[in-house]
């Protein structure tokens, strides 16, 4: 084994790469926040809701974000703790955002789930799990706002192998009733980790000395009717509950469970350093050329994500890459697949929400983000110029929701130009185009209504274009391939909408299910597909 590789290996056994996935409202970038307080990172953890202080979540930077109190864009964090080296991706947890949460689920290794106690599995939890599942990533769950009313730890086991069709494992078990919490039982350690109500959102362990919940030293402090049920409760789960089996988890046949509250930092600590010890390091990736070990020497990464403006008095755009394999080394340059020319990776950037630090060297797992000129794209392979490859392509999602979009000001051309251009780039919007029709009429596609604020929003904020934008009633789109097919192509479309993409494809937008059906019989001679071909420069 070459010294490289011993590093290498090193390197990537030490490092956890996650994405914490939950319905909206779940506690998710409250749960971040607590993290990174744990690691140092932040000092004074900024709860969400907190907008009379001012102070907003870490990972929340965009100011519509700190308006509206939730995540619209993904953030990467990176923190040191115990050892291991964290990058946490932080995804939106509104399903108009799902695009960018799908996305950043190829970047990470494992995924934490929130779910708020009182709620139980909601429809986004559904979807992100789906993903996760299907790309057999691993599933931690967190039973969130434990502080409050909610439902019992069984009736949530039972739901999510219902829902979800994935068994529970309780690594703690609440001590107490419904919303009186005391604390949690540590099942492994045969310990009770109690709730420190004074104010200072602390906690308190105490071991058992015999290892069991039947310890006479917890009568004293949790009474005798909780002790009763707390032993009850465990001997039910130790008799009739699942075995641990770490191999299922990590196939994503189980899913370990925690409970606790990150509001009141209950719980926190206990399982992040348990979940360190359970999550996977970096995995290989599927490449056109076979599995991408990350401890090869040869380096790999792939682009998932793209933010212009994250800086705004720089303008800046940037590039976020998962790093696969090899040593990433400030300076280096690499070839670029779509383009197939050399790239020098120059500025490279790790991030603390708007605090950034410059990387010198970075390891597979790593996040990092690189000054883009406007060469990458969602999706693009960066690898070492000796052994090309090319990784899976990521998921595209066709738009369901469309607008006529154009500048109050005409006189504002060309900053609407560029905005509009950049943040189609970064996969926040797509963008269609009459041909021949002259610049005023753009059309944007979205996945959910939100996208459109957003799109006002950053426009206004970061370009200083105010847009008028009329709401269109298509319902779909599709890209159309066949010989000779162009946007300016003469096809009977009963009156839906043919189109050019930003690459020139042609699109053609339908006002309903049935009138799609009704052109692809009358033309049958063309593919409709619901996502573009994508083309390998």
């Amino acid at each position: 084994m070459s010294e490289t590789q011993a590093i290498l290996q090193k390197e990537v056994t030490r490092r956890r790469t996650f994405a914490i996935i939950s319905h909206p409202d779940a506690g998710k970038t409250t749960l971040t926040e607590k993290l990174l307080l744990y690691g140092g990172a932040i000092h004074l953890a900024g709860s969400v809701k907190a907008r009379k202080t001012q102070r907003h979540a870490v990972s929340d930077w965009m100011g519509i974000e700190k308006q509206r109190g939730i995540s619209v864009t993904s953030s990467a964090l990176q923190f040191e703790y115990n050892g291991y080296k964290i990058n946490i991706l932080d995804t939106p947890g509104h399903q108009d955002f799902s695009e960018d949460t799908y996305r950043t689920l190829m970047a990470a290794d494992s995924a934490v789930m929130l779910i708020d106690v009182a709620k139980g599995v909601e429809t986004q939890t559904i979807k992100l799990f789906k993903v996760c599942k299907q790309r057999g990533i691993p599933v931690f769950t967190f039973i969130n706002k434990l502080d409050r009313n909610g439902k019992s730890p069984f009736e949530l086991m039972e739901e999510i192998e219902k829902v979800l069709g994935i068994v529970s494992y309780p690594m703690n078990w609440p001590i107490g009733i419904d919303g009186e919490y005391k604390g949690v039982y540590n099942r492994r350690e045969a310990q009770i980790e109690l709730f420190q109500n004074d104010g200072s959102h602390g906690q308190w362990a105490l071991q058992s000395s015999v290892g069991s919940a039947s310890d006479p030293a917890f009568t004293e402090i949790l009474g005798e009717d909780i002790q009763k049920a707390l032993c009850d409760d465990i001997e039910l789960l130790d008799t009739a509950g699942e075995q641990f089996d770490l191999g299922k988890v990590l196939r994503g046949e189980l899913t370990p469970m925690f409970f606790g509250s990150a509001m009141t930092n209950f719980g926190v600590r206990p399982f992040l350093e348990e979940f360190l010890q359970l999550a996977p390091p970096p995995a290989p990736r599927k490449a056109d050329s076979g599995e991408v070990q990350p401890d090869t020497e040869d380096f790999s990464a792939f682009v998932f994500k793209i933010q212009a403006n994250m800086n705004p008095a720089h303008r800046d755009r940037l590039a976020f890459i998962r790093i696969c394999s090899g040593v990433f080394e400030r300076g280096m340059t690499v070839h670029h697949v779509q383009t197939g020319k050399p790239i020098k990776l120059a500025q490279p950037q790790q991030f603390m929400a708007q605090d950034r630090e410059m990387v010198e060297k970075a390891y597979p797992g790593d996040i990092i983000g690189l000054f883009d000129p406007g060469v990458f794209a969602i999706g693009d392979t960066l690898c070492a110029e000796n052994h090309k490859l090319k990784f899976e392509d990521f998921p595209v999602f066709p738009p369901e929701q469309f607008a006529r979009v154009q500048p109050k000001d005409t006189m504002r051309r060309k900053q609407f130009m560029k905005g509009i251009t950049q943040l189609t780039q970064e996969g926040a919007v797509q963008l269609f185009k009459q041909p021949d029709s002259g610049f005023e009429s753009f059309i944007v596609g979205v996945v959910g209504t939100l996208q459109f604020d957003v799109l006002r929003y950053r426009l206004q904020g970061e370009y200083g274009v105010d847009i008028q934008l009329q709401n269109l009633n298509y319902v779909m789109a599709r890209w159309l391939v066949g010989d000779g097919i162009t946007a300016k192509s003469k096809l009977d479309l009963q009156g839906d909408l043919l189109l050019e993409d930003g690459q020139g494809r042609p699109v053609a937008l339908f006002r309903s299910e049935w009138a799609f059906r009704y052109v692809m019989e009358k033309n049958p001679k063309v593919q409709f597909l619901a996502v573009p071909q994508r083309e390998v420069g």
